[in-house]
């Protein structure tokens, strides 16, 4: 009997080379993904197996001396684990530690790997570098949202959050839309270097954009947009507010999180979508758990934690909220009128990560990119 165990490791480059960027095939990738959530072929953590994941948190103050504080902006550990089923069949983990002061060191604010195992023994098959891998998957959900919801043709883009994320949002538009003529960016403010690097990113990769504008004001940025794509990163206390006045008729907006809109009017006048909603209820129960400075449970912070909110208050009914994967299935409606205004929230699910992590594994074994690592070639103790 064979009992040698071994597993890919995967390299930053040897990603590159295995496809990771491929934004069109990510997209496609994210569809089976959706699918599989509708069908519930999957699990996440926690005991209703829709948790994003675990976080660990430090805490301000400590007196065990050189004990970790959370001292800088998004300190913090996450294990997020999961099981994807249908042809992906397989177990992971995306593991990632988190500082605010990376950036002075020339490092990403998280460094991320993920780890493939083997659903029946449980033994590791591949362990990669996950930075462009999160990346890719973060902004292949946009992209397969602006598939199947956007208005006919798009032609403006709106980014709000000249980050990592939109930068990945605007690669997959680009790559099912060619008919994309301009991209609007909303920074921290008009001097924003993160702005500025994505207009200069966009002009060089994406020569075929005509117009690239850097925006003053959120109103600014949203109007006339066919696609807004919020990704901002942000203390929940300084969520934008947006208007419904400012959006065109027929826009879509897809965000990841952080935005704020009146309740009334997404509950009357707005299409809503989510990627899961039993995510959002979970988010919802972690958040009971928090509380802010004055003592006082933390409130929703997102669309979609705000509508399954809406619901158990009875205040709205869960039948009007879509979900993308049954859009997707086809056994729900995506857009029904070219003037509807739809917001889609999407939000972080390891369940992502172990599908574009298994399809560049697999681009990486028919290439024969990767590395070989040993576990041993017989258990010393079994």
């Amino acid at each position: 009997m064979d009992t040698k165990v071994e597993f890919l490791y995967l390299s930053e480059e040897d990603m590159m080379n295995a496809g990771v960027l491929d934004a069109a095939r990510c997209v496609d990738v994210m569809g089976e993904v959706v699918t599989l959530l509708n069908e519930k072929d999957y699990i996440m953590g926690g005991k209703d197996h829709n948790c994003h994941g675990m976080m660990l948190n430090f805490p301000k103050k400590s007196e065990i001396p050189g004990f970790p504080l959370n001292d800088s902006r998004d300190r913090r550990f996450m294990a997020m684990p999961a099981y994807l089923g249908g042809r992906f069949h397989m177990a992971g983990l995306k593991w990632y530690g988190s500082n605010g002061r990376n950036t002075e060191k020339g490092l990403p604010r998280s460094v991320l790997m993920v780890t493939l195992n083997d659903v029946e023994t449980g033994q590791p098959v591949a362990y990669m570098s996950a930075n462009l891998l999160s990346a890719m998957r973060t902004g292949a959900m946009p992209g397969l949202a602006a598939k199947y919801l956007a208005p006919k043709n798009p032609k403006v883009v709106s980014l709000v959050g000249p980050g990592v994320v939109n930068k990945t949002c605007i690669m997959c538009y680009l790559a099912l839309f060619d008919t994309i003529d301009t991209v609007k960016i909303k920074g921290s403010s008009p001097e924003s270097k993160t702005a500025k690097k994505m207009k200069e990113f966009i002009h060089k990769e994406y020569p075929q954009v005509k117009n690239v504008e850097i925006c003053d004001t959120l109103e600014e940025a949203v109007k006339d947009a066919d696609i807004i794509s919020e990704a901002l990163s942000t203390d929940p206390k300084k969520i934008p507010w947006f208007q419904p006045e400012w959006f065109k008729k027929g826009a879509l907006i897809i965000t990841s999180g952080s935005m704020h809109m009146d309740e009334d009017y997404m509950n009357d006048h707005v299409t809503k979508v989510v990627d899961n909603y039993a995510m959002y209820v979970d988010y919802n129960k972690e958040l009971e758990e928090e509380f802010d400075e004055n003592g006082k449970p933390m409130v929703p912070w997102c669309p979609g934690c705000v509508w399954a909110k809406m619901v158990d208050n009875g205040k709205m009914d869960k039948n009007t909220i879509k979900t993308l994967g049954g859009i997707v299935r086809g056994i729900k409606e995506g857009r029904t009128d070219k003037d509807e205004l739809i917001i889609v929230n999407v939000g972080g699910m390891p369940i992502l990560d172990v599908a574009w992590g298994y399809e560049c594994y697999q681009n990486a074994l028919k290439k024969g990119i990767g590395t070989k690592l040993k576990v041993w070639d017989s258990p010393f103790m079994a």
